[in-house]
């Protein structure tokens, strides 16, 4: 099967906005009247971002999902998206996979594959996404500010613990092995929660190298600092973690990554409203700090006793 074939028997797919589509040497897209238009580029790496047993069906969902993500961190509604893919060689079963993964998420969003390109090499995957956000609206990092509120989405932590097992440093009873690893295979895009937090939130973030790490990006942006608590953060891992100790538990809760969660501040008086968002989008949000003016981040527990334990986050080059 040659490239054109392939593109045309596992990705080329009706256009249902004209004049987007594959086919031209350009897509063309224009946002309605009033938006702007929001951009992100995400490149999944085998043996960097996903590992080679993966799904081929759950690797396709995750390689939009995380580009879906950034679009939920500003707020923005899908559109369309390309999808630049290297290929070691014509696998057949594995592109039936793959493109079923990755077509049912965007059929899911909304979103349209508009082009791309296809060649021969190591597996990678490249996607670009394209969203739309009322001008002004959208949720950007530099918004924080003291006496805010710090929120999160979902179960941070999960899909930690699911690399730990495959590292072979822990094991999880099977049922909380199947949970974890789904979370960190096939995460869930907050879009919708992206979206109702407009006009709420005053900053947000996607939780892609750790909750540390990202909530970092906010705080360097945004010219704050916070005080966060470890515990309230903790608690969320929902799966059965039999008798792992405290302190992994708390380096997969701050410093897990790969959940694509989104991390996001408010004022303390919306916090009626960040309920209502979550409920609105069907998404668990939980408030587990506070933006502060004094610069740093300082982690407490329960108690508010500061916490010793250092944590970190990914760096594809550290």
């Amino acid at each position: 099967m040659g490239e054109f074939d392939l593109i045309a028997r596992y990705f080329k797919r009706p256009a249902k906005r004209s004049p987007l589509g594959v086919g031209d040497d350009c897509a063309l897209l224009a946002p309605a009247a009033g938006m702007q238009l929001a951009v992100s580029s995400d490149m999944l790496v085998e043996g960097r971002h996903f590992l080679s047993t993966v799904e081929p069906a759950r690797l396709g969902h995750k390689a939009l999902a995380v580009n879906l993500s950034d679009l939920a961190a500003c707020g923005a509604k899908p559109l369309a998206f390309t999808l630049a893919l290297a290929l070691p060689g014509v696998d057949e079963p594995w592109l039936e996979g793959f493109s079923r993964g990755l077509l049912a998420l965007a059929d899911a969003h909304g979103c349209e594959l508009v082009g791309g390109d296809t060649t021969r090499g190591p597996l990678n995957i490249c996607i670009t996404v394209f969203g739309e956000v009322p001008a002004g609206a959208a949720l950007l990092r530099s918004g924080a500010r003291a006496g805010d509120d710090i929120w999160v989405s979902g179960t941070p932590g999960e899909a930690r613990l699911a690399l730990e097992v495959f590292r072979g440093t822990i094991a999880l009873p099977a049922d909380a092995f199947d949970t974890a690893r789904r979370r960190m295979e096939q995460p869930t895009p907050r879009v919708a929660l992206g979206q109702a937090l407009r006009g709420i939130a005053t900053s947000a973030v996607d939780v892609s190298d750790g909750l540390i790490g990202d909530l970092g990006h906010i705080l360097a942006s945004s010219g704050v600092g916070a005080t966060l608590d470890v515990d309230a953060a903790t608690a969320l891992i929902s799966v059965d973690t039999g008798n792992l100790g405290e302190e992994l538990r708390r380096t997969c809760a701050l410093s897990g990554g790969d959940d694509y969660e989104l991390v996001f501040t408010a004022p303390a008086s919306a916090r009626n409203a960040v309920g209502q968002a979550g409920m609105d989008s069907s998404t668990r949000v939980t408030r587990i700090g506070r933006i502060e003016a004094d610069a740093g981040l300082r982690i407490v527990d329960a108690a508010g006793a500061p916490v010793s334990q250092r944590f970190g986050s990914f760096d594809h080059f550290v």
